[in-house]
């Protein structure tokens, strides 16, 4: 059966969104490197005045790696609640979403390597 569309539902469901993102930010010490990165390189994008399209870059890699940070850590407190135990498997769940996280996080800071480098030299 079909449902119907709720704008009641719709806003509910940014709701629970913006709490997540609260609790990514205020709480997982990892998002807080991800944010001072960003600040950083936010600092110098307007300092060195970069380009329309560099932004683009610069913002979509922000997204990426925030996104795959809250995704981990999303992976890792379902992984400690269904097997509070150590287990081989759970680790390796864990270690295969945090790697993720890293490629990521390497790929961003290559785009600001190709980005800045000409600025600063």
């Amino acid at each position: 059966m079909k449902k119907h569309f709720s704008i009641k539902a719709r806003i509910k469901s940014f709701k629970y969104a913006g709490i997540g993102i609260y609790k990514l930010i205020s709480f997982e010490h990892n998002a807080w490197i991800h944010c001072a990165a960003i600040a950083l390189v936010t600092t110098a994008g307007f300092y060195f005045n970069i380009t329309k399209y560099e932004w683009i870059a610069v913002v979509c890699c922000f997204g990426l790696v925030l996104a795959a940070e809250a995704v981990n850590t999303a992976i890792e407190r379902l992984v400690d609640l269904v097997s509070p135990q150590k287990h081989p498997l759970a680790g390796d769940v864990k270690d295969l979403a945090a790697g993720a996280v890293l490629i990521c996080a390497i790929a961003a800071a290559i785009v600001g390597l190709i980005i800045f480098i000409p600025y600063i030299f």
